[in-house]
């Protein structure tokens, strides 16, 4: 599924997690694996942020294990790389284009500063080369910016843009995005969208707001609701899910900015936590450095194993 330039970027994007999770580990007295030890081993993953569930799981793996007296420091890594991949496992899921009529749309929220704009252009990007065609809508009219930075972006990968004046009326402008889509056919639409959490009831108004203009038009819209969370908030991006799980009935998940933090775990913690598809993991600012990913690779490069084994 990815070629050997993706491998090594995910070894890069996640080498400050994964120093992270062995720096905890390191030093544990593995000579016998007494419940001080499963204690500590435990207490060293909940610190990693891959959540109080996985630590606990991995903790039983090893407590029912028949281990030698030594269990080696890689023997800890497997059985972590296994239990993140089962939690990895059901909720790696890229995005399916599959609504009829067209177009697909996918409106895309998290806070500001997340990396929201910048994955819209990514996550157009991977369609096209999946040979859809794409239009995006500047839903986004609160900050002046996020119009710019996604005009610039819709020019750069050569995809229509639509978009209003700052401070419009976001609704307005995703009426007329979904119209012009619909008239020529496009696959998808993408929906920027304003990411103020300041004022919850606020950006629930406005969300409802887009939600029923969408739906008068193409009943099923949206088909998605992605939330793109930065990774570099660790457990803060635990709260956003809650809070935009309620405001905004997400669907899925991409996760950003892996590359940038040793708190890459959180990954793991948001998909045992919340079991919401988890589209995409982006590991660089380049136009194709956000894509699904391979479970078992991810969990193996997260624990360690994958250096250890290949490198």
């Amino acid at each position: 599924m990815s070629g050997p330039g993706w491998h090594e970027k995910l070894l890069g994007g996640f080498r400050k997690t994964s120093d992270r999770l062995l720096g905890n580990l390191a030093g544990l007295s593995l000579a016998r694996l007494d419940e001080a030890t499963l204690d500590e081993i435990e207490e060293a993953l909940i610190a990693s942020d891959l959540g109080p569930a996985t630590a606990a799981k991995v903790r039983a793996r090893l407590a029912e294990g028949q281990f030698e007296r030594n269990l080696e420091e890689l023997g800890i890594r497997v059985i972590v790389a296994e239990e993140v991949a089962k939690v990895l496992e059901p909720v790696a899921k890229p995005l399916e284009i599959e609504a009829f009529p067209r177009p697909q749309v996918i409106l895309v929220i998290g806070v500001n500063g997340s990396g929201k704009t910048t994955t819209i252009a990514k996550l157009a990007n991977q369609l096209l080369e999946q040979d859809y065609s794409v239009m995006v809508a500047a839903g986004d009219t609160f900050r002046a910016a996020a119009i710019g930075q996604l005009k610039t972006w819709a020019d750069r990968i050569g995809v229509p843009i639509v978009s209003g004046a700052e401070g419009g009326d976001a609704a307005g402008i995703v009426f007329e995005a979904v119209k012009r889509a619909t008239e020529i056919g496009t696959d998808v639409l993408i929906v920027d969208t304003a990411g103020r959490l300041q004022n919850k009831r606020e950006l629930m108004d406005e969300l409802a707001k887009v939600r029923r203009v969408l739906g008068r038009l193409n009943p099923a819209a949206p088909h998605d609701v992605v939330l793109v969370l930065d990774a570099t908030t660790g457990q803060n991006a635990l709260n956003q899910i809650e809070v935009f799980k309620e405001v905004a009935g997400v669907t899925g998940l991409v996760m950003t900015k892996l590359d940038g933090t040793a708190r890459g775990g959180v990954l793991v913690a948001a998909a045992e936590k919340y079991g919401l598809p988890i589209h995409a993991i982006g590991v660089g600012e380049k136009v194709d450095d956000l894509r699904g990913f391979d479970p078992v690779e991810v969990a193996r490069i997260i624990a360690g194993v994958e250096e250890l084994t290949h490198g």
